[in-house]
């Protein structure tokens, strides 16, 4: 070996090394291995730092802003709600749920493109259930690389090989020629994370222990108001009819806070926050806090009828209203003042429906109380005036529930980020356009129509999986350079001699899938491909199986977080450490690479 080859090899062990310790940052050492490469004079300093502007890389970060405005406009949300209701909050029903369905869409597109688009999903389910995102990313990761296994377009590499084929004039390999095995792969894959991986899962994402941020039916136990919301509807011939809150008088005269309304237009039923200049109509149905005495003496007054909360309503009116904790300043205009002459309402757009005093909840009646330094207030209204808060003077901000973070700020673009996501789809399905332009040219969409802005694009990119891609990608330039790869795929096809058909399977298996554990599965299979092809030919065999073994193999990128753009997308919103790829993938790895070792014969003879 040359001392290219050795100092490539060195390097590489160096790596890993540094990966399993896992004291220091994985993108801060695939910085390193870019330095040491442009140092090394073994790659120019132009292609060190080439994989920055490696088309996975560009399509990576076009990746994160389509996920950002699915987020934004509510999207994810809504698929995250739908998978909770068909899953609850079990985790096993979770993942039998979401394998399969981004198994299948990987089939058809890119399997990065499907775990980027579906962690913002998993994220809001995790927030919702209170569950650690690490139980629910890393399956999701494996799940669209198996779904990679079950077409032609599913995976680079299936179509590598196919190629490869085509090119020495034998038969490539048809659209659903991977199905019979990338499903046996996938059906095994299945029952392994949903029954047997949850136990090797880390338990929650950090160091520490998971604590879920409280949530809006936490701070309505805190301050005792959850039995105290209703929801009432204005009769024809109501009083209330024409009139603002403040003209009504619902505070003044039955200590009653009114905080939402939902009006039936003719279309759909809109729910919005009451601000002072909102006036109220007949069929409306109005939200109010306060004792039942005090509801039940306006609703006979004011011509309402109680209608009932139900769940579904409550659902609802938590996706529209948010709460927020604060404390009043010692400094604050409102010490001194009453709810009333606070102005809450003229001034902050938000109602006052919650107060405690040296830590002891005021249950309903506190309106008429003096404010005073050190006052803890319940605010309610719209998140957008929640989120309008953190520019106030007068109190600090305590606590906001975790949905504050859920809630989408631009739902009335949905339908445009929907109908993009799926012009995307369908553009990369049907071939119309390559993967990179299609995924671009969506994000720039995005951005156009309003779903998401400049700032909060560039705030999406997950910084430490696209330095970690594109560090480790010169990696494989230069073991490719230096022919460190050809000399280890040599050395062991020379010592195969007169083996068995499935012995040769088996090395190439295990060759293949050893270099897509560091390098790109799409870079092994155009090295170690046209091996497997000519040592078939050589022996008289049918190539089909081995080149099928070797593209099967390229998509088992298990066992660490480098092995594949899917799993560097899912290592910092899980939390995960090195050895946790390890801990699952591997035996992942040695079952695919079982159900490959029987299937693949069987569907594919050796006989030419």
């Amino acid at each position: 070996m040359t001392a290219e080859i050795w100092f490539v090899f060195g390097l590489l062990v160096a790596t890993v090394t540094l990966f399993i310790w896992d004291r220091v940052r994985m993108d801060l050492v695939a910085l390193g291995v870019v330095l040491v490469l442009a140092l090394s004079g073994l790659v120019t300093p132009a292609e060190a730092v080439s994989g920055f502007g490696n088309s996975i890389v560009v399509m990576i970060a076009a990746l994160f802003i389509v996920g950002e405005a699915l987020f934004r406009t509510g999207v994810a949300a809504a698929t995250g709600q739908w998978i909770l209701r068909m899953g609850g909050e079990s985790e096993r029903r979770l993942l039998l749920l979401l394998i399969p369905v981004v198994a299948l869409l990987s089939a058809f597109m890119s399997s990065t493109g499907a775990v980027a688009l579906f962690i913002p999903v998993v994220m809001s389910i995790a927030r919702s259930t209170g569950m650690s995102p690490s139980r629910l990313l890393m399956p999701l990761a494996f799940a669209s690389l198996m779904g990679g296994m079950l077409t032609l377009i599913g995976t680079p590499p299936n179509i590598v090989v196919s190629g490869l084929m085509t090119g020495a004039g034998l038969q490539g390999f048809g659209f659903f020629d991977f199905t019979p095995i990338g499903l046996l792969v996938l059906l095994i894959g299945l029952f392994y994370l949903v029954f047997v991986a949850r136990h090797l899962l880390p338990a929650s994402a950090g160091d520490g222990p998971h604590t879920p941020l409280r949530r809006l039916r936490d701070f309505a136990e805190r301050y005792g108001i959850e039995n105290n919301l209703y929801r009432l509807q204005v009769l024809p011939g109501s009083p209330l009819i024409g009139k603002t809150v403040v003209e009504a008088g619902l505070r003044t005269h039955y200590e009653l806070t009114l905080y939402g309304i939902r009006r039936r237009g003719k279309l759909l039923s809109s729910m919005m926050p009451v601000l002072a200049e909102t006036r109220m109509e007949s069929g409306d149905f109005v939200l109010v806090y306060g004792e039942l005495p005090d509801i039940l003496r306006f609703c006979e007054e004011q011509r309402c009828a109680e209608m009932g909360f139900p769940e579904v309503e409550r659902e609802r009116a938590r996706k529209e209203f948010g709460v927020a904790e604060v404390l009043v300043y010692p400094q604050s205009r409102l010490v001194g003042k009453t709810i009333k002459s606070g102005r809450f309402r003229e001034q902050y757009n938000l109602s006052v429906i919650g107060m405690k005093r040296n830590n002891e909840p005021l249950i309903a009646q506190f309106n008429g109380e003096t404010l005073q330094a050190g006052d803890t207030l319940l605010l309610l209204g719209g998140w957008n005036f929640i989120e309008a808060l953190k520019n106030n003077r007068d109190f600090v901000i305590i606590d906001t529930p975790a949905e504050l973070k859920e809630v989408p700020t631009r739902s009335g673009k949905a339908p445009v980020a929907l109908a993009i996501m799926l012009g995307m789809l369908v553009a990369m399905v049907g071939g119309w356009l390559p993967s990179l332009s299609a995924i671009l040219l969506a994000a720039f969409a995005m951005v156009a129509t309003g779903c998401v802005t400049l700032p909060e694009a560039y705030r999406s990119f997950n910084a430490m999986s696209l330095v970690l891609i594109a560090g480790m990608l010169p990696l494989a330039l230069a073991m490719d350079k230096t022919g460190a790869l050809t000399l280890l795929a040599d050395q062991l096809i020379s010592h195969l001699g007169a083996s068995s058909p499935l012995l040769v399977c088996l090395v190439f298996f295990l060759l293949t899938s050893l270099f897509s554990q560091f390098i790109s599965n799409t870079a092994t299979t155009v090295l170690v491909a046209p091996i497997a092809l000519a040592t078939a030919q050589g022996l008289g065999l049918n190539p089909a199986p081995f080149m099928m073994m070797v593209a099967i193999a390229a998509s088992t990128a298990f066992c660490t977080p480098i092995a594949s753009p899917v799993n560097t997308l899912v290592l910092a919103p899980g939390n995960y450490r090195f050895i946790d790829f390890v801990k699952v993938g591997v035996p992942l790895q040695l079952l695919a690479m079982v159900v490959a070792m029987v299937a693949v014969p069987w569907v594919f003879p050796f006989a030419p």
